[in-house]
Parts: structure tokens; sequence; C-alpha cells
């Protein structure tokens, strides 16, 4: 393994959808709008090769455009306007996501690929392109690492770095970009460290 790709994803939400598990009446389908990623050398020095963010235009069962609702915007950013002016298809965000890994596996906390590639491409009949075998869950890196399992069951992937006490350019929580880099920055010092080695990031 040569690198590997960290990716974080934004979807839709609005007031009370989390409880709701997004199945309330007036929830919204959790589809994605924002898909980020990093790409994370596995040898030599561990850089941080390159980054994309991409805003996805959501659209509902029937092909239509969601709104992007006010909880979504105080919480990302994201507003109608981003949406219009910069969202493109899932189709070619997956296609660029997938062009950007050139093959290398994907990361990310927890299984951000069930919102982009199982529930996002069902609702808007897209064929997900990238296979489920190509996916893995940072946390089990991390748990390989030494992280206590209760620590990790209550950080969010927007304080990783913050939990390893990581010095980096400052992020902003709930930007898919920013949120896969704070995973990316812990596991690059994990591999600098040698509690992680490139043999960890195969999937099996």
């Amino acid at each position: 393994m040569k690198m590997a790709i960290i990716f974080d994803c934004e979807f839709l939400v609005i007031d009370g959808a989390p409880q709701n598990f997004w199945c309330g009446p007036f929830d919204p389908d959790p589809v994605i709008a924002q898909i980020g990623a990093a790409k994370l050398a596995l040898r030599d020095d561990f850089a941080i090769l390159d980054t994309m963010r991409r805003f996805v235009t959501p659209v509902d069962r029937h092909g239509r455009r969601y709104p992007i609702d006010q909880l979504l915007t105080e919480l990302t950013g994201i507003t109608d306007g981003i949406i219009a002016s910069e969202g493109i298809p899932l189709s070619e965000a997956i296609d660029e996501l997938d062009c950007f890994s050139e093959g290398a596996q994907f990361w990310s906390w927890g299984k951000d690929e069930l919102n982009m590639m199982a529930i996002s491409c069902y609702v808007a009949n897209v064929e997900p392109r990238i296979p489920a075998h190509r996916f893995g869950n940072a946390c089990k890196l991390l748990l390989r690492a030494g992280m206590p399992y209760d620590d990790m069951k209550k950080t969010r992937s927007n304080k990783l770095a913050e939990y390893y006490h990581l010095q980096h350019p400052a992020l902003k929580g709930h930007d898919a970009l920013d949120d896969a880099l704070s995973i990316t920055y812990v596991l690059q010092h994990l591999l600098r460290a040698g509690r992680l080695s490139a043999d960890h990031f195969t999937i099996i």
C-alpha cells in the first residue's frame, strides 16, 4: 500500500432528524451534500499528498433538488447558494473521488460510505461505482494504535486531532475536508510514531 484516502461526508439534516434516525415524516433522506478527502502517503515521510472538496447537489427520490435546511447551514456553512453555484451531480462527484484515489483504499471515521454509496446512490438512482471492499473504518486503526474504546466512542472526527493534542492548521468542524484532515493528521502522527504501519491499512 503506497497511500490511503481519508474521507468524510456531510449529509442532509433538519431539526429532530438525528433523534428520529432520519425516519420522521418530515425528515429528508440522509443523502450527501459534501465530500472531502485527503491522500496520505503510507511510506517515507507519510506526507499529505493532496486534498479534494466537492459540493454535491442532493436530490430526492423524484430527482428534485432538496432545499438546504438552516440547521445544515449552521453546522456546515453549506447554503442553497453554494449548492446552486458549486454543487455537482452525485455520479460526477463519485467519479472524481474514485479518480482522486488512484485505486487506493478509503477510510472514514465510521462508515460514511453507507450515506454516500448506499443511501445517496439508491435515492438518486445512481450506480454505486466504488465497491464496498475498498472502504475501511478508521476507528479500527485507532483501536489498533491504542486509543481506548470508551474514548473512541465519544470522540467525533472533528475532535480527533484535538484529542491527540496535535498542532495543525485551523479546522472547521462539520466541513467534510476539514473533518477528513482531522483524522488524517492523527493517522499521520501514529504512522510517524511507529504505532501504525502501512500493513495496518490493508482492508480484510
